[in-house]
C-alpha cells in the first residue's frame, strides 16, 4: 500500500503539475471487474481507474483493456457526448500498472437513490430522452475512427452464451426455451456501429439536472445498436420499479424518439423486445459464471455468490417475457 502511495502522489503531481500535493486517497465502491480510487488535493480532484493491483487479468475476458477505454472515452468527448475527461493514460513508469486518470465528475451511479430519491425527481423526467440522445451519439461515432475492437452481433452472442451454459451441464427448462425463441424469432442483422456493452444504472453518473456521464466503457464493441437499446430495458436493472422499462426510470417510447431525433435509426418496440429477451438471458448466464467463481474459489467475495443467486430472478423475467411474446 506504500508504494501504491507514493505513485499514487507522483502520478498527482504529473498531472496537475508540482504544486499539486494529493492529500486523499479513497477507494470507492464502484466497479466490479475494476479498481476505482478518487484522488484529491487543494482544488484538484480526479478519478484513478486501473487493473486490479495494477495488472490486467489473464484469463479470458470481454474487457477490452484500460487503454482501448480511454482512447474510446476520449473520442467521444470529441463527439461532445457526455463523458469525463481523460487526463492520463498509465505507463510503466507510473508504477501503478494499467489503468488511466480522468476528471472527476460529480452525481449518483447507485440505482436506488436515482430512481427513489426527491433529489432527482427532475432528472427521471429527462433521462428517457437524453438516454436516447446520448446512445445516438455513440452509434453515429465513424467506426473507421475507433481502435481495434471486437465484434459481436446477435448470432454471435446466442453461440456464445448458448456455449458457456451448456458447459456448466446445469439444465435451466427457461434458458433452453429462450434459446429456442431467439432463434426462431431473430431479426435480420443491420451495419454494426459502436455499441457501448454496458449501458445501464450503475454505469451512468446522475446529477440533479439528469446524465452527467457515461462510465465503464469496458465491453464496448462493433454490433447491433439495439443491444444497447435493450440492455438497459432487461428487468434486473430497472432495479425494483419494473412498471417503467427503462433503466426503471421511464418509458421506452420516448427513449427511441429522442434517439431517431438525434440521428439515430427508427426502431420500434417490438424491434427492442428480441434484444432484451437476449440481454435477460444473458445477464442470467453471466450470473451463473459469478456463481461458478464463487463456488471454485476463484473470487470467494460474497458478491460473487450473491448475483449467482440471481439466476432464479432472471428466468421469472424471461417467463414474462416469453408469454408476453405469445401472447
Amino acid at each position: 500500500m506504500q508504494d501504491f502511495e507514493a505513485a499514487a502522489h507522483r502520478l498527482f503531481s504529473k498531472v496537475f503539475g508540482a504544486e499539486a500535493d494529493l492529500s486523499d486517497i479513497n477507494r470507492l465502491s464502484g466497479g466490479a471487474s475494476q479498481e476505482t480510487w478518487a484522488l484529491s488535493g487543494g482544488h484538484f480532484e480526479a478519478i484513478l481507474r486501473r487493473a486490479p493491483g495494477g495488472v490486467r487479468p489473464t484469463r479470458p475476458s470481454a474487457a477490452i483493456g484500460l487503454a482501448t477505454e480511454a482512447a474510446l472515452i476520449r473520442i467521444a468527448g470529441k463527439e461532445s457526448l457526455p463523458v469525463a475527461k481523460i487526463l492520463h493514460v498509465l505507463t510503466p513508469k507510473d508504477e501503478l500498472g494499467e489503468g488511466f486518470v480522468m476528471s472527476r465528475v460529480h452525481g449518483e451511479t447507485i440505482a436506488r437513490p436515482i430512481l427513489r430519491d426527491e433529489t432527482f425527481a427532475a432528472a427521471r423526467l429527462k433521462l428517457p430522452g437524453e438516454c436516447g440522445a446520448a446512445l445516438a451519439g455513440i452509434h453515429k461515432i465513424a467506426t473507421n475512427t475507433l481502435p481495434d475492437l471486437p465484434s459481436s452481433n446477435g448470432s454471435d452472442q446466442i453461440a456464445q452464451y448458448e456455449d458457456i451454459y451448456r458447459g456448466f451441464d446445469i439444465p435451466h427448462p427457461v434458458f433452453e426455451l429462450a434459446l429456442t425463441w431467439l432463434k426462431a424469432n431473430q431479426p435480420a442483422p443491420i451495419d454494426p456501429v459502436l455499441v457501448h456493452g454496458d449501458f445501464r444504472l450503475g454505469n451512468l453518473i446522475v446529477d440533479e439536472q439528469g446524465l452527467a456521464a457515461i462510465l465503464d466503457w469496458e465491453l464496448a464493441h462493433l454490433g447491433d445498436p439495439r443491444e444497447d437499446l435493450a440492455w438497459i430495458c432487461v428487468n434486473s436493472w430497472r432495479f425494483g420499479v419494473t412498471e417503467n422499462r427503462v433503466g426503471g426510470f421511464g418509458q421506452l417510447e420516448p427513449m427511441l424518439q429522442a434517439y431517431a431525433d438525434a440521428g439515430g435509426a427508427v426502431f420500434s418496440t417490438q424491434e427492442i423486445d428480441w434484444w432484451e429477451m437476449l440481454g435477460t438471458l444473458k445477464w442470467g448466464v453471466m450470473c451463473m459464471i459469478m456463481y461458478e467463481a464463487f463456488r471454485s474459489g476463484a473470487d470467494p467475495s460474497v458478491e460473487r455468490a450473491a448475483i449467482g443467486r440471481r439466476v432464479s430472478e432472471t428466468e421469472i423475467d424471461l417467463i414474462n417475457l416469453l408469454e408476453a411474446a405469445n401472447a
